[in-house]
C-alpha cells in the first residue's frame, strides 16, 4: 500500500459515508438479494475459504497464539455453512428501517410517531474470529448501514477471502460495493485512525480482548457499543431440580470455553452443596475442567485449587471454573453485584418467587431461569446474528441485532396544520 495509513483510512471513510446514503434508502428486496448472494458465494468458495484460513492458523501457531485464540480463528466447512445460514436468517428477518411506531393524534390535530432509521456508518474492530466479518456485514447491510470492518492481523487472509464474497454479493444485487469495506492493512495505526474519523463513522463496535476494548474506550472520539468481560454466573438454589442443575452448569461451562457467555463462576447454596457437588465435580472433571474454590468448597472438594479474590473477577475463556458456596439467594445476589461484568447470569430453582426476584434484582444484560448462559447469543435470541453483546445501558444492551443498529427519529404528519 503506497498511500499513508491516514490517507487510506480517510478515503475508506468517505466512501463509506457516500455508500451509507445509498444503502440507507435501498429496498428490502435488494438488501435480501445481496444477503442471499453473499451466502451462496461463501458456500461456493468453501474450499478456498478453509484453505486460506489454514494459512492464518499456521501463522498463528508460529506466533504463539493460545488454544482459545486459535479455536476462535478456525474456519472449517461447518463454520462456513453457519456463516451462510446466518446470512439467510438475517435476510428472513423483518426490515426495521422505515418502521413507524407509536403514531398518535395530538390535540392540535397533528400525528406524532417515531420512525426507525439507520445509524449511518458503523466501524467494527475485532480480533481473531473471521465469522464476525460475515455476521457484521449481514447486520449492517440489512439495517441500512455502511460498515468499515477492521479484523485482527491474525485473520487477515480469511477476512479478505470473506470480503471478496461480500463484494460479489453486493454487486450481484446492484448495491454499492463500498457498503461493506474490510480494511486491507494489518498496521495497528489503522485502528487509531478509525477512532479519530468522527466525521465519517457514527459508532464504533469493538469485539475482542479486554486490552483492545480498553484501548478503544480510551482513544475513541466516536460513541462505542461494547462489553469488557463476560464474567457470567450460574447460581444453583437449594430449591433446584438437581438433574437440571448439573445439566445446566456443565453445559454453561463446557459447551465452549473461549466465548463470552460461558460460565466463569458457579454459586451454589450451602444446604444442597454436599449432595450436588460430588456429581457435578465428576462431570466437570471428565471434561478436564480445573476447579478453584472458596474455603467451604475446599472442605467438600479437598483437591480443588484455593480461589483468590482475583479469581472472582477473571474471565478465564478456558477450562477453569471458580466455585463459591453461598448461604442463600441474598449472598448469591451480593456476590453477583460485586463481581459480575453485567453480561449474563442464571439461576437454577423451582421456586417461582426466588426466580422472579433474581430476574428483577440482577442488573445484567441477560438474566436467565433454568437455562444455560450459553443461550445469550444473537442466533438463540432470534436476532439472526449479532454484532456483539453490549453490557452498556445506552444505546443498546445485550445481543445487538438489527434494532440495535438503528435509531429513531420523530415524524410528524399534518394537513396544513400551523401552531396557534
Amino acid at each position: 500500500m503506497n498511500e499513508s495509513i491516514q490517507t487510506y483510512i480517510r478515503a475508506v471513510g468517505h466512501r463509506a459515508r457516500a455508500a451509507s446514503r445509498l444503502i440507507g434508502r435501498a429496498e428490502t428486496a435488494a438488501k435480501n438479494h445481496a444477503l442471499i448472494a453473499i451466502a451462496e458465494a461463501l458456500e461456493a468458495r468453501a474450499d478456498t475459504l478453509t484453505a486460506v484460513n489454514r494459512k492464518d492458523l499456521e501463522s498463528g501457531r508460529r506466533r504463539g497464539l493460545d488454544n482459545a485464540m486459535l479455536e476462535r480463528l478456525d474456519i472449517d466447512e461447518k463454520r462456513v455453512r453457519a456463516m451462510a445460514e446466518g446470512l439467510r436468517q438475517v435476510a428472513a428477518l423483518p426490515d426495521p428501517v422505515g418502521e413507524i411506531t407509536g403514531l398518535s393524534y395530538r390535540p392540535s390535530g397533528i400525528q406524532v410517531g417515531r420512525m426507525r432509521v439507520p445509524l449511518g456508518v458503523i466501524g467494527i474492530i475485532y480480533e481473531s474470529r473471521p465469522n464476525v466479518t460475515a455476521d457484521a456485514a449481514a447486520l449492517c447491510l440489512k439495517s441500512g448501514n455502511a460498515a468499515i470492518l477492521r479484523g485482527g492481523s491474525e485473520a487477515i487472509h480469511s477476512n479478505q477471502a470473506i470480503a471478496a464474497c461480500i463484494r460479489s454479493g453486493l454487486e450481484t444485487a446492484g448495491l454499492p460495493a463500498d457498503t461493506v469495506q474490510v480494511i486491507e492493512t494489518t498496521d495497528r495505526a489503522a485502528v487509531g485512525e478509525m477512532l479519530r474519523l468522527e466525521d465519517c463513522i457514527d459508532v464504533i463496535v469493538p469485539r475482542g480482548g479486554k486490552g483492545l476494548i480498553e484501548r478503544i474506550m480510551a482513544e475513541s472520539r466516536i460513541p462505542v457499543i461494547k462489553h469488557l468481560d463476560g464474567i457470567c454466573h450460574v447460581y444453583i438454589d437449594d430449591r433446584c431440580d438437581m438433574d437440571k442443575a448439573v445439566k445446566i452448569a456443565v453445559n454453561a461451562k463446557t459447551q465452549r470455553y473461549g466465548v463470552c457467555n460461558a460460565m466463569e463462576t458457579l454459586l451454589i447454596a450451602n444446604p444442597i452443596a454436599p449432595v450436588l457437588l460430588p456429581e457435578l465435580v465428576r462431570r466437570l472433571r471428565e471434561k478436564g475442567v480445573e476447579l478453584r474454590g472458596c474455603p467451604r468448597t475446599l472442605e467438600l472438594i479437598p483437591d480443588a485449587v484455593p480461589a483468590t479474590e482475583e479469581d472472582w473477577d477473571t474471565e478465564y475463556l478456558a477450562p477453569i471454573l471458580s466455585i463459591r458456596v453461598v448461604a442463600n439467594l441474598d449472598e448469591a445476589l451480593d456476590h453477583i453485584h460485586h463481581h459480575s461484568s453485567g453480561h449474563t447470569e442464571a439461576i437454577v430453582t423451582e421456586d417461582y418467587g426466588r426466580a422472579r426476584r433474581f430476574l428483577r434484582e440482577v442488573d445484567s444484560s441477560s438474566v436467565m431461569v433454568n437455562a444455560s448462559t450459553r443461550f445469550a447469543d444473537g442466533f438463540e435470541y432470534g436476532l439472526g446474528a449479532e454484532i456483539g453483546i453490549s453490557t452498556d445501558k445506552l444505546h443498546a444492551r445485550g445481543p445487538v441485532g438489527l434494532d440495535g443498529l438503528t435509531t429513531q427519529k420523530f415524524v410528524v404528519l399534518g394537513d396544513g396544520h400551523v401552531r396557534e
